[in-house]
């Protein structure tokens, strides 16, 4: 596989599911409290939060801690934001996945 290539995919993908799932939950981008991203690379999540327009702090990151986990990245994030206090009643959380064969989503969840 070309990275470069798989990286744009990646990048573009997760930005346009992400915006789509706002959109189709009516609700807007300055309302995420958390963007929790697949951990599959600290470059494609900053590169994704970027194109979001997110601050840092809004962009859950434990790439550091367990590597690239494949499908457990999302959930991992999710539980260590919750066991640490770090997600409140009513925050906008979005989960925002690409994966094996070339597939991608995203979901908008009211916690």
């Amino acid at each position: 596989m070309k990275g470069n290539e798989v990286f744009k995919h990646a990048v573009k993908r997760m930005g346009e599911a992400a915006l789509e799932a706002l959109k189709r939950a009516g609700v807007a981008k300055e309302e995420i409290a958390w963007l929790i991203p697949h951990q599959a690379n600290i470059r494609i999540i900053d590169a994704t939060g970027e194109r979001l327009k997110l601050p840092k702090e809004k962009i859950f990151v434990n790439i550091h801690k367990y590597g690239n986990c494949s499908v457990a990245t999302i959930p991992l994030g999710l539980e260590e934001l919750a066991r640490e206090g770090k997600v409140k009643k009513g925050d906008v959380i979005v989960l925002d996945a690409f994966g094996a064969g070339f597939t991608w989503a995203a979901i908008v969840y009211r916690w």
